[in-house]
């Protein structure tokens, strides 16, 4: 079974791949830019870029917007998925996506499902016993997935099964799999999904436990199952064994392999049976698994255990003690961060799996505030599930931006007079973070560190600190302010702006709107012009909450453009505002710039107008474009 674990940090051969060309390129034929390139953009898009290209034709040299030979940057963000990933079982998926969440928010199985889910689960599983059977392990290596793999395959173990004198009933498993369109459950699925249920008939309240549905599925397959599951499923499935009768002896027995899994197993046992962890339990756990290199024998663990454990103190709800844990485990994994020498610098800490509907806008936001000083240092990865939507590292790489800085070098764009942002890509910043992308795809449903790595500090400051979290259900806005705090910054805003990123509209909201917080609230804390408020940790604060009105700042109630995971939509509104074309993606940048140094308290924005009037003029006089563009030259110069 392929590993989901990313490699911790890409070889030279890797970066060469992954990263665009800065040689130089000839500009397209005037008329022609991007009729190629941006395909269905249309006039409007075509015009957007075109603006760029006017007021930075090197950077359209360098840019590879339109490359010969079909080399060009896609421009959906599916297309940044990393190659090589596994994917997910969608039946399984499916089922993870209804019962790996919360207590209030599961949603069990009919019974058709649920017996449609543990059949794939079974054959699938028996499917892996014939392969390994077969020593097929190395020809799938060997192999690529097209669509005569299953033919030759099928072949094969029918031959190896009749010289090993298997069943019938094994092989007609075999060729059933092998004619299936789903890939196979993956032992991280195997782990979410067992560990949701497990979670759910220990600790939830009964209109979210099991379904008679889920009973009568699981008593005529479990049987089966047990048969063929690895140990530590049937450990997460049954860790007490009071849940699968007599056959859920192997839990109680199950100790793991090593001192890392040893250490996994005993925390999953509180976990499933719906308990928390402390602090420095949670820590030792992290660093037991999430090594840099996968080399050392001793923090080798299942997948399965893994995912079981993320995504169960997902669904127990961290308290704020395994929150912190998750936040700073990782502080010191590359030494002391850099400090840069900037008067204020502005964390940003954007939903890492990004944007598929509306227009992210804080790439244009970050250009604008470093016009007037505000620092501003962006941080997430190419793609992530679940999903897998429009990022900064996608759009800066579409741009011909090398997106594989170290923080020392964000430490000197930051510094640099004609950039004064950056952005980080989490393989560079926190290698074992990075290395899990592929096992939060099959785990479905966000883990812990989707709320965590939104706080962190990559590279610190001389000056003032800020830092910015979006936010969309729930629960979360406490913890993230609480996690800010801890990072003893000057100032914390946390947002519920559009798909839970952190770009506010100026969309009037409904009368008939959803319940909840609405889009444009915002809560958080700033250093006080008197000091007359709490001083915890030798930083007087005063906290503050708001539902933003751009109606009543003098903003035209305008639709929110879509993108639909089209990186090259986004990159034409936001290139078109900062080129100086009113609408709505120009009304938002400014709104989202102004408010940012409003809220936070920066220097020159007490009066809400002058912070406005400050962002319009760094869009309009070009030096917001000029410096966006500066940026995608110097990101190759610093390297």
């Amino acid at each position: 079974m392929n590993s989901l674990l990313r490699p911790p940090l890409p070889g030279p051969s890797l970066c060469a791949r992954r990263r665009v060309s800065p040689l130089p390129l000839p500009l397209p034929a005037k008329g022609r830019l991007g009729s190629a390139a941006l395909g269905g953009g249309g006039r409007r898009c075509r015009r957007g870029l075109a603006v760029a290209a006017s007021a930075a034709p090197s950077w359209m040299e360098e840019a590879a917007l339109l490359e010969e030979g079909g080399r060009r940057n896609p421009s959906v963000s599916d297309s940044y998925r990393p190659e090589g990933l596994p994917r997910p079982n969608a039946t399984v998926l499916e089922a993870q996506a209804r019962v790996c969440t919360g207590p209030g928010q599961t949603r069990p199985l009919g019974e058709e499902q649920a017996m449609r889910v543990l059949d794939t689960i079974l054959r699938s599983s028996e499917f892996s016993q014939l392969f390994l059977l077969g020593n097929g392990a190395n020809l799938k290596a060997r192999c690529k997935p097209d669509a005569h793999y299953h033919s030759a395959a099928v072949s094969f173990f029918i031959f190896i099964a009749f010289h090993k004198k298997l069943t019938l009933h094994f092989i007609c498993t075999f060729v059933a799999m092998g004619e299936l369109k789903e890939e196979p459950v993956s032992s991280a699925q195997l782990g979410a999904l067992f560990a949701g249920m497990t979670i759910r008939a220990n600790s939830f309240p009964e209109a979210t436990q099991w379904s008679e549905g889920e009973r009568r599925a699981m008593s005529i397959f479990w049987p089966r199952l047990v048969q063929v599951l690895p140990p530590e499923v049937k450990f997460i499935a049954d860790p007490e064994g009071t849940i699968m009768g007599a056959n859920g002896l192997t839990g109680p027995r199950y100790v793991g392999q090593g001192t890392g899994e040893m250490r996994l197993v005993g925390a999953l046992r509180e976990v499933l049976a719906g308990g928390h962890l402390g602090y420095e339990e949670v820590q030792c756990v992290l660093k037991d698994i999430l090594p840099i290199g996968s080399s050392s024998s001793s923090t080798v663990v299942s997948e399965a255990l893994l995912a079981a454990f993320l995504i169960g103190q997902r669904m127990n709800r961290e308290t704020d003690r395994e929150l912190k844990a998750y936040c700073l485990a990782y502080d010191d994994e590359l030494g002391p961060p850099p400090v840069a020498d900037v008067k204020s610098l502005t964390h940003y800490g954007e939903p890492y799996d990004g944007n598929t509907r509306f227009f992210r806008s804080t790439l244009f936001v970050a250009a604008v505030r470093a016009c007037y000083g505000e620092s501003c240092l962006l941080h997430g990865v190419e793609w992530m599930p679940p999903k897998g939507g429009i990022t900064e590292g996608q759009m800066l790489k579409f741009m011909g931006a090398n997106i594989h800085l170290s923080p020392t070098q964000a430490k000197t764009l930051l510094e640099d007079e004609n950039a004064g942002f950056a952005n980080l890509n989490l393989q560079e910043a926190c290698p074992p973070l990075y290395s899990i992308i592929g096992l939060r795809e099959h785990i479905k449903k966000r883990p812990p560190l989707a709320t965590s790595e939104k706080v962190q500090q990559f590279v610190r400051a001389r000056g003032r600190e800020s830092m910015i979290a979006g936010f969309y259900h729930e629960g979360y806005e406490d913890p993230l302010l609480m996690l800010m705090r801890r990072r003893t910054i000057h100032a914390g805003l946390v947002v519920k702006g559009e798909e839970g990123a952190l770009s506010m509209t100026t969309k009037e909201r409904s009368a008939h709107a959803s319940k909840g917080l609405p889009v444009n609230h915002c809560s958080g804390f700033r250093t006080p012009n008197s000091i007359n408020s709490s001083e915890t940790d030798g930083i007087a604060r005063e906290s503050f909450r708001v539902i933003v009105n751009a109606q009543e700042l003098g903003f035209e109630s305008t639709e929110t453009p879509r993108t639909d995971r089209s990186v090259l939509k986004n990159l034409e509104l936001g290139l078109a505002a900062l080129g100086g074309e009113k609408g709505a993606a120009y009304d938002r940048i400014v709104l989202n710039a102004a408010m940012a140094d409003h809220l936070l308290g920066c220097s020159g924005a007490e009066d809400i107008n002058n912070a406005l009037d400050r962002a319009r003029e760094a869009i309009d006089s070009g030096n917001a474009l000029r410096r966006l563009m500066s940026y995608i030259k110097m990101s190759h110069k610093v390297a």
